[in-house]
């Protein structure tokens, strides 16, 4: 494999651990969590995902 697909399978499975680490540790309060974002609307929603993106191409970035 080359380095950049090694690098990128590296980050989803670290992705994948982080975000199951929370339902598999504490399952209702990952719902109770999940219940609270289902009730924001929209254009919060939008605004933590933008966040979300630019933080992690700072981190990206930084990395690179």
């Amino acid at each position: 494999m080359t380095d950049g697909l090694t690098l990128l399978l590296a980050a989803l499975g670290v992705a994948l651990v982080l975000e199951g680490f929370l339902p598999m540790m504490a399952p209702t309060r990952w719902r109770r969590l999940f219940e609270q974002v289902m009730r924001l609307n929209d254009g919060q929603i939008r605004f933590f995902g933008m966040a979300s993106v630019i933080f992690g191409l700072l981190i990206f970035w930084w990395a690179v």
